[in-house]
């Protein structure tokens, strides 16, 4: 499920990229004025008529598979299987894999201190 979302999310931003590139090659309705009087705009590379036809044509079909990878998009990403809390996401570790405990003997006094210090100990008493 990831791969469709990274291959969508890559195709979207081709997309967009390619639309904003011909959307800023087409020129406006007040440009067909200035076409008149010999301004440039009829030794364009598709002449003065189909430059307008074949941009608009492949606009339209970019600005469709636009929508069409916006709304796929969408569904991919609104029907994840997301668990309910992150502690839902963690995987438990397996007793099997804990470490063992390992327990040396020391020469300390045990924690709570009701031995008798001068029994367990190698030091000798004190006078």
């Amino acid at each position: 499920m990831e791969n469709i979302t990274s291959i969508l999310t890559i195709v979207q931003v081709l997309l967009s990229i390619s639309l904003i590139a011909l959307i800023l090659m087409q020129h406006g309705k007040g440009a067909d004025a200035g076409a008149a009087f010999g301004s440039g705009a009829s030794a364009s590379v598709f002449g003065a008529r189909g430059s307008g036809n074949f941009l608009s044509k492949t606009t339209g079909i970019l600005a469709t598979l636009f929508f069409i990878v916006c709304l796929s998009l969408a569904y991919v990403t609104s029907n994840r299987q997301v668990p309910d809390s992150i502690m839902q996401s963690v995987t438990t570790i397996e007793t099997e894999q804990a470490m063992p405990v390992v327990t040396e003997s020391t020469d300390l006094p045990p924690a709570g201190g009701t031995t008798d210090a001068a029994t367990e100990s190698d030091l000798p008493p004190a006078n």
